[in-house]
C-alpha cells in the first residue's frame, strides 16, 4: 500500500470529468437500475479503487435506489497481498467479501493451453460469480477503462483475426447476472491522476505473474502510446470503432 493515503476523516474529491464520463457509460448501456444489487470486483489496484468511489458516489446521488458491495479474490501469492483492503473498506462502511483462491498453486496442476493471465481472469471470475450468487447480487461491476478495451481490440485484431473487444454490458452465460464496467469511457491517465491525488489505498502488483515478463497486452500498450504522439484524438476514434462491439448483447431494459 502506499504510505500516502489521506486520513478516514478526509473526503475523496472526485473530477468532474471523471464522474460525467461514468456517468454517461452507466446511462448509454443501461448498466444500474433501480434495486439493483452491485457487487464490484475490486483488486485493490487504481482502476477498481476509483471505480468504488464512483460507484459509492452515485448511490447517494443518482435518482435510482441500487445496493453497492466489493469483494476481493486473494491469489495467495507471496508478492502480493490485498488484506489491507479489508479495513479500507471497513471504513468506507461498504459491505466487502474476501475470498482466499490459490490461483497460483492451481495453475501449476491445472493449466493447459492458456496464458497464466487468461487462467487467472477465469477462475477469478468464477469466485465473483459464486459469491454474487451466495449473496444475491445480480450486478457484477469491472474496471476496465478506455486503455484496456483499446488493447483488446488490438490484440483480437493482431492475433485472433477478429473484430472485438471487452463489452460495456452484458448477460453472462447462465442468463443470472449481469457484467458492467462502468469506466469504459475513461482514459487510464485520468483514473491515474485521481488515485495519486487523492492518495487512494493502491495496491501495486496487482498481478505478480504478469509483472514478471513481458505481455502481449503490454506490448499494444506501448503501441498506442507511441501511436498516440502522432495521431490527435486517437482514442476517440478507436472509441467510435468498437462501440458496435462494445454494444453486443446488450441485456434488454426491461
Amino acid at each position: 500500500m502506499t504510505d500516502t493515503s489521506k486520513s478516514l476523516d478526509e473526503p475523496i474529491v472526485l473530477p468532474k470529468k471523471l464522474k460525467r464520463l461514468a456517468g454517461k457509460a452507466i446511462s448509454d448501456y443501461a448498466m444500474i437500475r433501480d434495486g439493483d444489487r452491485v457487487l464490484l470486483g475490486l483488486s485493490g489496484g487504481k482502476d477498481s479503487l476509483s471505480l468504488l468511489h464512483l460507484l459509492i458516489h452515485f448511490q447517494r446521488h443518482a435518482p435510482i435506489k441500487f445496493d453497492v458491495a466489493a469483494m476481493t479474490v486473494d491469489p495467495q501469492s507471496g508478492e502480493f497481498d490485498p488484506s489491507p483492503m479489508i479495513p479500507y473498506l471497513k471504513s468506507l462502511g461498504v459491505e466487502y467479501f474476501y475470498e482466499k483462491e490459490s490461483i497460483l498453486e492451481m495453475a501449476d496442476t491445472h493449466m493447459s493451453g492458456d496464458s497464466y493471465c487468461s487462467f487467472c481472469a477465469r477462475i477469478k471470475r468464477g469466485v465473483m460469480y459464486s459469491t454474487a450468487r451466495k449473496h444475491g447480487f445480480n450486478v457484477l461491476a469491472l474496471a476496465q477503462h478506455l486503455d484496456d478495451l483499446a488493447e483488446s481490440f488490438l490484440m483480437s485484431a493482431f492475433h485472433g483475426g477478429t473484430l472485438k473487444t471487452m463489452k460495456a454490458h452484458y448477460t453472462n452465460d447462465d442468463g443470472d447476472l449481469r457484467v458492467i464496467r462502468p469506466l469504459v469511457y475513461a482514459r487510464e491517465r485520468m483514473i491515474a491522476d485521481f488515485a495519486k491525488k487523492q492518495a487512494l489505498p493502491v495496491i501495486t502488483e496487482n498481478c505478480p505473474a504478469c509483472f514478471s515478463r513481458p505481455t502481449q497486452r503490454e506490448h499494444m500498450k506501448q503501441l498506442l502510446a507511441q501511436e498516440e504522439k502522432n495521431v490527435q484524438n486517437l482514442f476517440g476514434s478507436l472509441l467510435s470503432t468498437m462501440r458496435p462491439l462494445m454494444a453486443e448483447g446488450l441485456p434488454d431494459k426491461d
